[in-house]
């Protein structure tokens, strides 16, 4: 494996964090348990959401805010062929659970400036058949939130925002995560907090969440608030293995919940420090006249107080983005793509028959000059600073 100078992501774990899995370790229950609760409760508690639900993962969080959209227990539940408005700029599980949901994804275009959606596009995608957005808080930033609310209600769409790259950001004080319906965390290595593999899911109704949380674990009445209700209504079968609904496994580790817990406890101080660094790398950008005329740096959306996840770069003169990437490798930097580049590329959106005779322009052009470069938790020393500066100089 190629080292780095400056990789996108170091070893996110401290020593605390590790003793807290370890910890866990030695009580032999590595299963989903009390971390975990606490983990929820803790979340719900700072970040002011109503529901918050630990999973296995953000993609899993993604798949079960569709599902739960399309559950029989939900009182207005879509249909087969209904339409959820996605941007083209995305992951490939924000997407996929629409598609596997039977729902029908809606490609919008986004805007250049910000990465995220752009909202006039948004509006002239919606039918009668539309009846949600699945919104992507791309690498922290935001799109216009105001503006996308009154779209909202103008439609009666249901809004789920896929913030697993945006943990911390603020829209006007509020936090990305809390204006929809649903919403999606990820704590893979490589974002604002990490605990292994993990993720969270958000909800305002209760009765979604009771949903969500059934279909968590196998589909099981476990933990529900109806559950006596729900035994004393089969009386023929166990009380402790009554499949209530559909279900998959997407439970998180007790190790993920402690490791989670004691990352999250410092989410502020990390945002704080890839703030410091993402400025201090700019500040080499722009006296230097020759990175500052090739490379263009993503700026927050207005209102938006953001929780970067990496540090997006545009690219500003034709086909060069592929060697610049390959010089930067080669001195030392990782780079990749912002998100995936425009998803509509991808071979699989080929094979599923969702390509549609549409240009989305904005997305093409960050697929052809957009890429990013990481920001780690903690502060990037002088002598590094220097070598970056060089590497970009060299790359460009």
């Amino acid at each position: 494996m190629k080292k780095y100078f400056f990789p996108l992501v170091k070893n996110p774990y401290r020593s605390k964090d590790i003793f807290k899995a370890i910890k866990v370790l030695k009580t032999g229950k590595l299963t989903m348990g009390t971390n975990v609760l606490n983990f929820e409760k803790e979340f719900s508690s700072k970040l002011k959401t109503n529901y918050s639900l630990m999973v296995n993962s953000g993609s899993s969080a993604n798949l079960l805010a569709i599902q739960c959209l399309i559950n029989p227990y939900r009182k207005k539940r879509l249909k087969i062929g209904d339409e959820i408005i996605i941007p083209s700029l995305c992951w490939s599980t924000s997407l996929w659970p629409i598609v596997q949901s039977g729902l029908k994804p809606i490609f919008v275009d986004i805007d250049k400036e910000t990465l995220n959606m752009n909202l006039t596009d948004l509006e002239k995608r919606i039918t009668k058949r539309t009846k949600g957005i699945m919104l992507v808080h791309v690498l922290g930033n935001s799109t216009d939130m105001t503006k996308l609310l009154k779209i909202k209600k103008k439609y009666k769409l249901i809004l789920i925002e896929d913030t697993c790259e945006s943990l911390g950001a603020q829209y006007k004080s509020k936090f990305l995560g809390t204006f929809g319906e649903f919403s999606s965390y990820s704590f893979y290595a490589s974002h604002q907090i990490s605990s292994g593999e993990g993720g969270m899911i958000c909800c305002k109704d209760k009765s979604d969440y009771e949903i969500i949380k059934s279909l968590r674990s196998h589909g099981w009445s476990r933990n529900l608030s109806n559950e006596k209700k729900i035994s004393n209504n089969n009386p023929h079968l166990d009380k402790r293995f009554i499949f209530y609904n559909s279900g998959f496994n997407l439970r998180p580790t007790e190790i993920a919940g402690a490791i989670g817990r004691s990352q999250f406890k410092d989410l502020f101080k990390f945002k704080k420090i890839r703030n410091l660094n993402r400025r201090n790398i700019i500040n080499l950008f722009k006296k230097n006249k020759k990175i500052n005329k090739t490379i263009k740096v993503i700026k927050p959306n207005k209102f938006v107080n953001p929780s970067w996840f990496g540090l997006p770069l545009i690219v500003n003169k034709k086909n060069l983005l592929k060697n610049i990437m390959l010089k930067l490798e080669k001195n030392g930097i990782e780079t990749r793509p912002i998100i995936s580049g425009n998803f509509l590329k991808q071979p699989s959106v080929k094979k599923y028959g969702l390509i549609k005779k549409i240009k989305y322009k904005n997305a093409d052009y960050i697929n052809n000059h957009g890429f990013f470069i990481g920001l780690p938790f903690n502060k990037i020393k002088l002598n590094i600073l220097k070598k970056i500066e060089q590497s970009f100089q060299k790359s460009v």
